[in-house]
């Protein structure tokens, strides 16, 4: 029995590289990465930062468990597709649509601040909630402005949490729970990840140089990126979905690929697409030594050497809880339809390293013969959590 089709109908996004699909396609193709240097999350030291720059809308929820930074990007992205979100709760009614939202910093921004105003003077800001960090409260917030009353959930995976948002609506779908579930992921900044994978030493002091020798870390970023999902036949097709955790460390992925491997030949297999069909993969790409090191291996494996890939990662940071939706975003931009011949340029100092395999990665000069029908995006996170997610135009 054939599965039913699920549609990304319509994407909300935002982060350093723009404040809209438009704006963040745009930058892409300019080439030019918008990070910016800062110490405003390490004191003692600065840092290439994806810092979104733009302005932001005020929560109208009184309550103030809702007001965070982190539920501003999630408003933000949702106004972008407010009139297709109102449309299906008309449509289907506020029981029958779903909230599903990958974070992993929520509002813990704010209680940074609340925990320093403790311990200078002993007591938190007035009106502060612990809630406001809570990982479900970027979904609870979304459904408390709609008015929905359908299943809502928050996931958090680290660095593979905004793609599994898309895999979790995408089951309640198929499942007839829901007849559309508003999905994706929302990440800002704070100390906490920015000092922490500092301490990791995972963090490069330059902008973030996917595949090269010279590679030497990340550059945290900050995002959102909110898509309507629904059966309903618009926008670009969720065709395929890989999942697994592989479990080999808590921090380090698996070198020869493994768990990446399985997660890539699932979402192909469950497509029912040849991978010398896909015409693009966005990379994981986090230009740290060891996934590079797997991640190309892996592409080398499932691909070969010829299809085009590129890590988008040097134009936005690296977005963690919401790198999975933002990505699918960047790859939705190239398969919608009227779309033209856009693939995301791999932004590097060209210096290869002679131990990876010689993918495929896509440079200024690159221009696919035709627009891009089939994309595959990657996202890899702590603990082996891996997800493939293949995006297909709908023809």
């Amino acid at each position: 029995m054939t599965s039913p089709g699920c549609y990304l109908n319509s994407l909300g996004i935002l982060c350093s590289s723009g404040d809209c699909a438009d704006a963040v396609k745009q930058n892409l193709r300019s080439g030019v990465a918008r990070l910016t240097d800062s110490d405003a999350y390490t004191e003692d030291k600065t840092l290439p930062l994806g810092l979104y720059q733009g302005e932001l809308p005020e929560i109208p929820l009184p309550d103030r468990q809702w007001h965070s930074r982190n539920n501003q990007f999630a408003l933000a992205a949702l106004n972008q597709i407010r009139d297709d979100v109102d449309q299906a709760i008309e449509t289907y009614g506020a029981d029958r649509v779903g909230v599903v939202i990958g974070t992993s910093t929520s509002g813990i921004a704010e209680s940074e601040a609340a925990l320093k105003q403790w311990l200078q003077t002993g007591a938190t800001p007035a009106g502060y909630a612990y809630a406001v960090q809570e990982m479900g409260a970027p979904a609870q917030f979304v459904a408390s402005i709609l008015e929905l009353s359908g299943p809502c959930y928050g996931i958090s995976t680290a660095c593979s949490s905004g793609a599994k948002a898309l895999a979790s609506a995408r089951r309640l779908i198929r499942a007839g729970i829901c007849d559309a579930v508003i999905a994706g992921g929302v990440d800002t900044l704070c100390q906490l990840t920015v000092r922490g994978f500092s301490s990791l030493e995972a963090v490069s002091d330059n902008r973030s140089n996917p595949m090269s020798r010279h590679r030497d870390g990340i550059n945290i970023g900050e995002g959102a990126a909110l898509f309507l999902v629904s059966g309903y036949r618009s926008g670009v097709e969720l065709l395929g979905i890989g999942e697994g955790s592989d479990a080999y460390h808590i921090s380090a992925p698996e070198p020869t690929g493994t768990g990446a491997i399985q997660v890539m030949d699932e979402a192909l297999q469950d497509a029912g697409i040849d991978a010398s069909e896909v015409d693009y993969v966005n990379l994981h790409g986090t230009a740290t030594p060891l996934n590079d090191q797997m991640e190309s291996r892996a592409i080398a494996q499932v691909f070969g050497l010829d299809t085009p890939c590129s890590s988008t990662k040097p134009f936005t940071g690296h977005t963690l809880g919401a790198a999975g939706a933002v990505e699918a975003g960047i790859c939705w931009l190239t398969v919608a339809a009227g779309e033209s011949n856009f693939l995301p340029m791999h932004l590097w100092d060209g210096a290869r390293d002679l131990e990876l395999p010689d993918i495929h990665l896509v440079d200024q000069d690159y221009t696919p013969t035709n627009p891009p029908n089939l994309v595959l995006s990657n996202n890899f996170a702590f603990g082996g959590n891996n997800i493939a997610l293949l995006l297909g135009r709908i023809q």
